[in-house]
């Protein structure tokens, strides 16, 4: 029986297991389809976790470190797709695609979000390359530039406030003549000076070269009417979808309590409503989806489990 299994291998899974082994426990596996890393290794520049300041270094460059040093205290890495988790007695089952199984004492799963994806014609082929969805990570590379943001919700106009003490003009594009964002945010939005709002209005496509974006078209969904605009980055605001599948039941429901956009509702200890089963990173409640975040989730999450075991021995 393992000690501890982590399900998940971005910056939180990573932390989580060298906290884990170096702390102590032997038999810690952490499962994860693909090379560990997470979705930060899909940044083209990281400037914004503490310690780590060289320019043009990428994330995959970043996180390559990461499990290194986290393999060399005993982590395990094994790529299976894990597919349910499951507590019996004082126990969990984990169980993989194609039906094997394991048990473990404890469980910590750190499977993440995804950014969701508008199909606007450009997206996918500019994604990480001016288009993003983190004005806190890649704001800074439009200091004193025009950057779009597009959406409608309290993301999407906290986000462009945000961008506006950095950049020289955020321009916000709704599809709607109104806003789904609380009302005393869409007041701060509007009195912002640097902040231009178009409404009615979607991005029908995406424009850039070698170097990355390079603008927008814009449509007027009232007029139709068309027209370019030129700027260095969009931030997209369409959500998140959960990874929260491996915590549902055959039946659909959740084994630990949810919130109702299917985010983990966990303490500051990172415990679930489950005993001995903790969620960390962007898939628990408040998260701020930060790789430093992410981290500390996953120490905290791994000092736990090692107190939740020692009172079991």
């Amino acid at each position: 029986m393992l000690d501890c299994a982590i399900i998940g291998g971005g910056p939180a899974g990573l932390t989580a297991g060298l906290y884990a082994t170096r702390g102590g426990l032997k038999r810690v596996v952490m499962f994860e389809m693909g090379m560990p890393g997470g979705q930060i290794t899909q940044s083209s520049e990281i400037e914004n976790y503490p310690g780590f300041y060289e320019h043009g270094k990428t994330g995959m460059d970043f996180m390559d470190t990461w499990q290194e040093q986290c393999f060399a205290f005993g982590l395990v890495h094994e790529m299976k797709k894990v597919i349910g988790v499951a507590k019996t007695g004082d126990h969990f089952t984990v169980t993989f695609e194609g039906g094997d199984s394991v048990e473990a004492m404890s469980v910590i799963v750190g499977t993440g979000s995804t950014p969701k994806r508008t199909g606007i014609k450009g997206e996918s082929e500019l994604w990480g390359k001016g288009v993003s969805t983190c004005a806190t990570c890649d704001g800074f590379f439009y200091k004193g530039k025009s950057v779009i943001v597009l959406g409608g919700g309290d993301t999407a106009l906290e986000e462009a406030h945000y961008l506006s003490n950095i950049c020289e003009k955020v321009i916000l594009v709704h599809r709607r003549d109104s806003f789904r964002a609380s009302p005393s945010t869409v007041e701060r939005v509007e009195r912002t000076a640097n902040i231009e709002i178009i409404t009615d209005t979607v991005i029908e496509e995406i424009v850039g070269d070698m170097m990355g974006v390079t603008g927008v078209t814009l449509k007027n969904l009232k007029t139709e009417e068309s027209r370019q605009l030129e700027v260095p980055g969009v931030f997209i605001f369409a959500g998140h979808t959960v990874n929260n599948e491996v915590l549902k039941e055959e039946s659909g429901a959740f084994i630990c309590e949810m919130n109702e956009w299917g985010q983990v509702v966990v303490d500051l200890s990172m415990k679930t409503s489950l005993e001995g089963l903790y969620a960390v990173g962007d898939m628990r409640i408040q998260a701020p989806k930060q790789v430093v975040s992410a981290a500390g989730d996953g120490a905290v999450a791994a000092l736990q489990v090692i107190s939740y075991i020692q009172e079991r021995a």
